[in-house]
């Protein structure tokens, strides 16, 4: 199973991103836990400057944007 971490403080691109993080999830059938990340100390402590940001399996997959279905897709090829 996949941990996917979306960090965040809680504003509205991170929610969405958290939204199309789990609906790509559940479309492509892959088993993951999703979690969020909304401590700054736990975010800035990974090395993450600009939020949203993705984690996967602890890599850090995108930051600063709002992943789109296709580029949440290539994370698990």
């Amino acid at each position: 199973m996949k941990k996917i971490e979306i960090l965040g403080t809680g504003c509205p691109k991170c929610n969405k991103t958290t939204e199309i993080i789990k609906e790509t999830v559940k479309k492509i059938g892959v088993e993951a836990e999703v979690v969020k990340v909304s401590n700054l100390n736990d975010i800035i402590s990974r090395g993450v400057m600009m939020t949203p940001a993705v984690m996967v399996d602890g890599e850090l997959k995108v930051e600063g944007k709002i992943p789109g279905e296709k580029e949440i897709k290539s994370w698990f090829e």
